[in-house]
């Protein structure tokens, strides 16, 4: 059996245990309740009110479009033995609620069309509520409803932006992105000739990517850390692995002594790193009983238990490896990168043997444009869109068994950046087609590329 199959094999046995136990932690876990949730509509808003039994600690809001759609979050938070949700009223076409991860409940309002929110508590104690106002959104609305745009000549050689992805079908899971913002708090990281901190940027640019992740079908965003606070580094993957994240991305900004480096690079594990980790898991496999896919390693001898790891390993570098070379494609789209290839380092916080990290340096702080551009919040806007469109982009090329993407399969052609020492076989072969298909998909009749060139990449056959 492959190695990714039976890391495969191995994560699905034990899928009903985890799926209990994160039931189970957060019905435990729990410190607020929602009683209930009413509706009510105006002529300027709709107004959705949660009655708490406890005022609700730092919860989230987020928009997603296509179709609409308002999503809170209210973490330590469960609902109320006999909640039912309400009917659907005003702009809210109807509610759902779930628990994406241990402690948190959300709660999904389907909109009949783009609103502004606004959110407010009210009371306190048990007569806590949470308010919150969904307001026409008008310029969305004319943006709806103007007329469109006359047909290209060529839709196929169109460089137009796709068209949004369908929603999500009933039963497809979520992928979870892990976002860490590198250093924080006592730690400020690189700082630039201007006086900029790495940790600030980093901070800024992972809001963003998360905004994006979010607004992304069949994907969500968890962030290692949202405010200037410092996290150690094992602690970091680790939290990673608690909420059984599927990709760990971590926000730098690169420094040189040099200051005429500049672009940003993409980094992965280095085998030497990997080898060192499973070393010290093995040493501690006692502490580590849902190491592999939920599979414990304390009762396993130590053969057994390196066998398992080095499954675990091989498939998350190997997943690592092919993520993180889609988005430093989608990232040579904003500007130069520091290096042509996907990098090799031996970072402590990408040693996690069981969920595929990456590394991404944004730019270098210490070069003067670079820093410039980090301080620009369109050019961070820009950054996080392509990396997100890298990591969805991979996943609708290799899509895991039950999620968003394995049940909406991309029919769109995607892109590659040909980089220096590239070949049309070996970007065929990195995106699992036959030379044959990245031929005649860019109507080639030689095998000859330019570095810097876009080729067109067809779907993978099925």
């Amino acid at each position: 059996m492959p190695r990714a199959s039976a890391l495969n094999l191995t994560r699905w046995l034990h899928l009903a245990v985890l799926v209990a136990g994160l039931a189970y932690a957060a019905f435990a876990h729990a410190e607020v309740q929602l009683g209930q949730l009413r509706l009510s509509a105006g002529e300027e808003s709709t107004r959705a009110e949660l009655q708490l039994d406890a005022a609700p600690g730092d919860y989230r809001l987020f928009s997603l479009a296509n179709p609409d759609r308002l999503v809170l979050d209210l973490p330590g938070a469960a609902l109320a033995e006999g909640f039912r949700p309400p009917a659907p009223n005003g702009r809210v076409i109807g509610v759902r609620t779930g628990s994406p991860e241990a402690g948190k409940l959300r709660i999904v309002f389907d909109l009949a069309g783009a609103v502004r929110p606004r959110t407010r508590v009210e009371g306190s104690g048990r007569a806590s509520r949470l308010v919150l106002e969904m307001f026409r959104d008008e310029a969305a609305m004319a943006a709806n409803t103007a007329p469109a745009a006359a047909p290209a000549a060529n839709a196929a050689t169109s460089s137009s932006t796709p068209a949004p992805a369908p929603a999500p079908v009933s039963g497809a899971r979520e992928l979870l992105i892990a976002i860490d913002a590198g250093h924080g708090g006592r730690d400020p990281g690189a700082i630039g000739g201007g006086g900029t901190y790495e940790k600030t940027v980093t901070l800024k640019v992972a809001r963003e990517l998360a905004a994006e992740i979010d607004r992304h079908p069949g994907m969500r965003a968890l962030l290692i850390r949202d405010s200037d606070v410092f996290i150690p580094l094992g602690d970091r993957y680790q939290k990673a692995r608690d909420a059984q994240a599927d990709l760990f991305i971590s926000i730098h900004a690169d420094a040189a002594q040099s200051r005429q480096a500049n672009g940003a690079s993409v980094f992965v594990l280095s085998t030497r790193g990997a080898s060192s980790e499973a070393a010290r898991f093995l040493a501690d496999r006692e502490n580590n009983a849902d190491l592999v896919g939920g599979v414990s390693l304390e009762d396993k001898d130590r053969s057994l238990a390196a066998v398992l790891l080095d499954l675990s390993q091989s498939a998350t570098m190997r997943v690592s490896d092919e993520a993180a070379n889609h988005v430093l494609d989608e990232l040579r789209s904003v500007g130069k990168t520091h290096k042509p290839q996907v990098e090799r380092a031996n970072f402590w916080v990408l040693r996690s043997p069981d969920v595929p990290s990456m590394l991404v340096e944004t730019g270098f702080i210490t070069n003067a444009a670079d820093e410039r551009k980090l301080n620009d919040a369109g050019f961070r806007r820009r950054l996080a869109e392509v990396v997100a469109r890298g990591v969805g982009d991979y996943f609708g090329s290799q899509p895991p068994p039950g999620t968003w993407f394995a049940a909406n399969p991309s029919r769109g052609a995607r892109q590659h950046v040909v980089a220096r020492g590239e070949t049309l076989g070996l970007i065929a072969a990195r995106h699992g087609i036959s030379l044959s298909q990245l031929r005649s998909a860019n109507d080639k009749r030689d095998d000859v590329v330019r570095v810097g060139e876009r080729l067109r990449i067809p779907a993978a056959p099925e």
